[in-house]
């Protein structure tokens, strides 16, 4: 502490005080030293959220760190009537380690007790359980004190003052604040100050001065008072009351705090002799990891010896056992001479535990897959040596650091792994990482703009017109300097200006604080004494205060337990294999495909790597559903590169991404034959030989250093660190060693210079190869599964995206129908599961999967179904209990036909739902009453209710229902009654206009069904619009541009049916349509239709209904073709076929016909 200090800040809200603080971190140090102020506290609310950030960043300044946290306290008990509990901050600092200890274990109270979720706090006990080495302020005119002083409870603030001091002694100061404004102290500290003193000097308790420090300085007020309320919920303008600061709540100066308190010069002093008395920071440690057995050296030996002889007793050797040996030997004495053989053993541990109860676990992820000792230990499932991945990329004996796995599991249970972890080390030594949601511009704009009570479409516009960059929008400084239009608004409204400056002084403020998806640490010891902890009132696992950088720092170790969906379809779709009784490695129709080693049956790890089955669907480019490669980009990319076996996955998943992208072509070329590889120099051809000359994979990189120039691996590797990361002194000093060391080896040194440059290029986006392989490897096992399991795999990926609609539509329209033309059975009570399944050789819908419909509410049906089927609606309403499963559900089954098997006139059944509820309920009612029935079960007495009867859904209203409870088009689609006339019209499908286009453009006419329209401004402020069609053959989009869009916007409401002619082209085999023109379908084919139709029953009783349908038309539809109708009689009693002419012509078009072929007793209508 300098002998020249005058003051010290001692209450201090940083970004870290969620919503309330605005001081910035990262700035505070400077503002010390600018400031002359050796010394600084950082006290956010009900957190250390930056203690170790904060230790660090202001020490390495040179200034003094002084750790705190401003604690909500508990001061009296819950009293009769009384709903809440009285609470008031305090502001606590740690002098000492053990004062830092006990800081954090009351962080622990505030969070970890169950009873406080929501409202975290401590109570006076807890605080004189954990008081040691800790100074306490008493919290000013908001603290306990202050508050019972001002609500006139002098001697109730008298006792809270004399506890306080009877827990810290001498290390209870009596905090003092002056915010003085035009009219004086606010009014708090105007009651409260006098009392203050009378407590201080009666019970000789030091007094200190503070100014609660919230903002930078007063210019900086507006901005945070629109903070406060973004905070609360509240208005900046509004006239009720809410929190409000005042303009003096900033980060004064020592003058101004000395003139401040000029009057009471001890409370001045007194701050810089509590600095005086904190001798502590929060300092990084060593990594902490919990002793796994007691010799962990010879343990890992052990296993990873064990190991190794396992994976080679199964797989294809790719070299020599020796050489296996060897490097198993390396590996080892680099893990035990850097300390780590413990965390492959933790990690080992819960992977095998995994692996044991059917827990899908992925092969690998990052550098990890490099190592040997991970796979012997079954961390990963990649054999190094047969992918040549490099151990000294994933941990480099030259460059010390932990090492790194990151394990992906199945989705489902993720969870059950994390509690094996906690299980094992104890509930109390596991944790999760917390992180911070920060305001970001976009959000930013859109908050301010709340509280300023802006128009909210004013708003949303504002926000949008905020450039991206990435996945980031630029800052709102950089969007003003890039968009005129912001000044131009900020000039013509004064509260635009507001809300761009509010805007700017709080973007990157921190928003709220969540728990990092994937991240747990694990400790050696109880996680609060060695940070403090935090929970998510939505999780009930305890996460650590420090996010994942400083968690590091601060010596937990993080291990990251990530969640692959890719995992759980392939489990999904293994399960349903062996479900139907036959093996993995025996296709649906009977056929071995390969042979499985002893121990590896129905191990999809295990599978072959060289399908040719597989590669063809990969070349073809059939890869909706497979990992890695479903997009349209990567579809091209497969196309071109028909791959042939797994190093061109490897290489494409690698290259697939910007930058390397650009090598795609020259790789197909090469590889087809189109194109001579170029040779960079004849000593590392054999390097660049499995991705046709081209550097791919920054492990080339650190083996043609090793190669070319003599490096050892360590050595490439951070040569190859210092290229990505591109250190400019780094890579200057190894130019010069590099073209030594080619030299040496005979190579020029212009072409080892030139060498150098290009893997400097590569280096900076070569992809990790250890990563690809592994991910290339599970994209291997999806289209394995596709190819050679189709039914399974497909029922595996949609139950894994069963609630994801738009997702169910792609999946049946492009792969199940169309792509692999699989059998399936649509929903059905009587043959579905809550769930995708295949049953008899065919996928059948999962119940599930209806919109609006739970899977639990499903199982009901499930479970009362059995091995028996439902005979009638009522006999399903005894059954099951339908008040349980829900009539918002029973409507949805009723739209999608899943009653059809029971009653197929779905409007009946659609009407009869609330009846048989009713019904349903009195019967379950009876039978939980245990009474006795003569006639049978309980329940089977009751009547059955009268049914109404309703003329079933025409086939277009049947699909319009359809549509609303399966999100799409399963049985049929609406154009399907048009397909002749369509025809006659010289309109095309889809898939026609795509064929047609790979000749070149052209004008094609085409139908389709509105699904969606979005409409967008351009730049110089058109309209125009995207419009999402289907018709038989698939989904497509059209673009409208403002005239077609004006002309058209009335025919293209969602379900309308429209005839459209546009400009079709191909571009990266994607179809492109831009539409010319539109019009409503039945408009635009009424004058080619048929001139008649002949219409075949065999029963009299239809030709009514015939009539009704016929009449309706001629009275509702005006405009159209019209032609002779003719009954032709089938009937077994009648002579032969008996034909009437109804004598007059009748409005026709495919609507209508589709009417009356849905009729009972239609057998089929012929056009003439």
């Amino acid at each position: 502490m300098s002998l020249a200090a005058k003051f010290v800040h001692l209450r201090l809200h940083s970004e870290y005080s969620l919503l309330q603080g605005a001081m910035r971190l990262k700035s505070l140090p400077d503002l010390c030293i600018e400031e002359n102020m050796p010394a600084v506290a950082v006290t956010d609310k009900n957190n250390l959220f930056c203690a170790l950030e904060f230790s660090v960043s202001a020490s390495s300044k040179g200034i003094q760190p002084i750790i705190g946290c401003q604690i909500d306290t508990q001061y009296s008990d819950l009293k009769v009537g009384e709903t809440l509990p009285k609470i008031a901050p305090l502001v606590l600092i740690a002098q000492s380690e053990k004062g830092y200890q006990n800081l954090m274990k009351l962080n622990s109270c505030l969070y970890l007790n169950e009873d406080r979720r929501g409202l975290p706090r401590v109570d006076l006990l807890e605080l004189e359980k954990y008081s040691d080495d800790l100074i306490c302020l008493s919290g000013g005119p908001g603290g306990p004190i202050g508050s019972l002083l001002a609500d006139g409870q002098i001697d109730e603030a008298t006792s809270i003052a004399s506890r306080l001091l009877g827990i810290f002694c001498d290390r209870f100061y009596i905090e003092l604040q002056r915010h003085p404004e035009e009219g004086g102290l606010p009014f708090l500290e105007q009651k409260t100050e006098p009392f203050f003193l009378k407590i201080a000097y009666e019970m000789e308790i030091p007094v200190v001065a503070t100014n609660d420090v919230h903002f930078l300085n007063s210019e900086a007020y507006e901005s945070h008072d629109a903070l406060l309320c973004i905070a609360d919920g509240a208005y900046v303008d509004q006239q009720e009351p809410r929190r409000r600061l005042t303009r003096q709540h900033y980060f004064k100066t020592s003058s101004e705090m000395l003139a401040l308190f000029a009057d009471i010069p001890e409370a001045i002093e007194n701050t810089v002799e509590i600095a005086k008395r904190c001798s502590f920071m929060v300092s990084c440690r060593d990594p902490i990891l919990p002793k796994f057995a007691d010799d962990e050296v010879a343990e890992l030996r052990r296993q990873a010896n064990e190991g190794l002889q396992k994976r080679l007793a199964v797989i294809q050797h790719a070299a020599s056992m020796e050489e296996y040996q060897k490097r198993l030997d390396f590996e080892l004495n680099v893990i035990i001479n850097m300390g780590f053989p413990g965390y492959f053993l933790i990690v080992a541990d819960f992977i095998q535990w995994s692996k044991k109860n059917r827990i899908p676990v992925g092969p690998g992820r990052g550098s990890g897959a490099g190592s040997l000792v991970a796979y012997s230990l079954t961390i990963t499932d990649l054999d190094p040596i047969r992918y040549s991945l490099l151990f000294e990329r994933f941990l480099n004996p030259d460059r010390v650091s932990m090492p790194d796995f990151d394990i992906d599991f199945c989705m489902d249970r993720r969870e059950e792994v994390i509690r094996y972890v906690q299980e094992k080390y104890g509930h109390d030594r596991v944790g999760q990482i917390i992180t911070f949601g920060a305001l970001l511009s976009k959000a930013a704009i859109r908050d301010i703009g709340r509280v300023l009570q802006m128009p909210y479409g004013q708003v949303d516009r504002l926000a949008k017109m905020i450039p991206v960059e990435g996945v980031k929008p630029v800052s709102i400084e950089t969007a003003i300097e890039e968009e005129p239009r912001f000044k131009e608004e900020a000039k013509n409204e004064e509260v635009v200006g507001r809300l761009l400056n509010y805007g700017k002084e709080v973007e990157g403020l921190l928003r709220n604080a969540a728990t990092h998806a994937a991240g747990v640490v694990i400790g050696d010891r109880p996680l609060d004494t060695l940070v403090p902890l935090y929970k998510d009132q939505k999780s009930d696992m305890p996460a650590t205060q420090y996010n994942m950088k400083w968690v590091e720092q601060s010596g937990l170790v993080k291990f990251d337990f990530l969640g692959l969906k890719t995992l759980t379809v392939i489990q999904n779709a293994v399960e349903l294999i062996l479900k139907s009784g036959r093996p993995l490695h025996v296709s649906a129709d009977g056929n071995e495909l390969y042979v499985p080693q002893n121990g590896a049956e129905n191990e999809i790890n295990a599978i072959p790597l060289d399908d040719d089955a597989t590669y063809h669907l990969y070349s073809s480019a059939k890869t909706y559903a497979v990992f890695q490669v479903e997009s349209q980009g990567m579809m091209d990319a497969l196309k071109r590169m028909k791959p042939t076996c797994i190093e061109d996955i490897v290489a494409l998943v690698a290259l697939y991404r910007p930058g390397p992208m650009e090598n795609i072509p020259a790789y197909c070329e090469v590889k087809n034959g189109l194109k001579e590889r170029i040779s960079i120099h004849p000593l590392i051809d054999d390097i660049l030989e499995e991705t046709q000359g081209i550097i791919v994979y920054q492990e080339q990189v650190m083996q043609i250093a090793q190669v070319m120039a003599g490096y050892s691996l360590g050595e490439a590797d951070l040569l190859r660190r210092a290229m990505g990361k591109k250190i400019k002194e780094a890579m200057d000093a190894e130019r010069p060693k590099f073209e030594k060391g080619s030299a040496e080896n005979g190579v020029d040194t212009n072409k080892a210079s030139e060498i150098f440059d290009l893997l400097e290029k590569f280096a900076n986006y070569g992809f990790n190869k250890s990563h690809a392989a592994a991910y290339a490897v599970v994209s291997y096992q999806t289209a394995w599964l596709k190819t050679n399991h189709p039914l399974e795999f497909m029922a595996g990926v949609m139950n894994c995206d069963i609630h994801l609609t738009e997702k169910l539509a792609i999946y049946f329209e492009k792969v199940v129908k169309k792509e692999l033309e699989l059998p399936y059975v649509p929903p059905c009570v009587n043959k579905s599961y809550a769930t995708f399944s295949v049953v008899n050789g065919s996928l059948v819908y999962g119940l599930g999967a209806l919109k609006n419909i739970g899977i639990e509410a499903m199982q009901l049906i499930i479970e009362a179904r059995g091995s028996t089927s439902f005979s009638t609606l009522f006999d399903l309403a005894r059954r099951v209990d339908l008040k349980r499963v829900g009539k918002r559900p029973l409507e949805m089954l009723a739209r999608a036909g899943a009653f059809d098997e029971l009653d197929p006139n779905r409007k009946r059944v659609f009407e009869a739902l609330e009846d048989l509820v009713y019904y349903s309920v009195a019967v379950h009612e009876q039978k939980s009453s245990n009474q006795v029935s003569l006639f049978g079960e309980t329940g089977d007495d009751l009547p059955e209710p009268r049914i109404k009867d309703y003329q079933d859904w025409l086939p277009a209203e049947r699909l319009a229902e359809e549509y609303i409870a399966i999100g799409f088009y399963l049985s049929d689609h609406p154009l399907g009654d048009y397909a002749s006339a369509l025809k006659r019209n010289g309109v095309l499908t889809l898939d026609e206009v795509i064929s047609k286009a790979e000749a070149g453009p052209f004008v094609a006419k085409m139908a389709g069904v509105v699904a969606n329209r979005q409409e967008r401004k351009s730049a110089r402020g058109n309209r125009f619009a995207f419009l999402q069609l289907s018709d038989k053959t698939g989904s497509y989009e059209a673009t409208l541009f403002s005239e077609v869009l004006e002309k058209s916007r009335e025919y293209i409401e969602t379900g309308s049916k429209v005839l459209m002619t546009a400009e079709a082209s191909l571009e990266s085999d994607q179809i492109k349509l831009l539409a010319r023109s539109i019009s409503p379908l039945d408009i635009g084919i009424s004058k080619v239709d048929a001139e008649g139709m002949r219409v075949f029953v065999n029963d009299e009783k239809v030709i009514s209904s015939v009539a009704s349908v016929l009449d309706q038309s001629r009275d509702q539809i005006k405009i159209g073709a019209k032609g002779p109708i003719y009954l032709r009689l089938i009937n077994s009693t009648l002579p032969g076929e008996v034909e009437i002419d109804l004598g007059e012509n009748f409005p026709i078009n495919p609507q209508i016909r589709g009417a009356i072929k849905s009729l009972n007793g239609v057998v089929e209508i012929e056009e003439i």
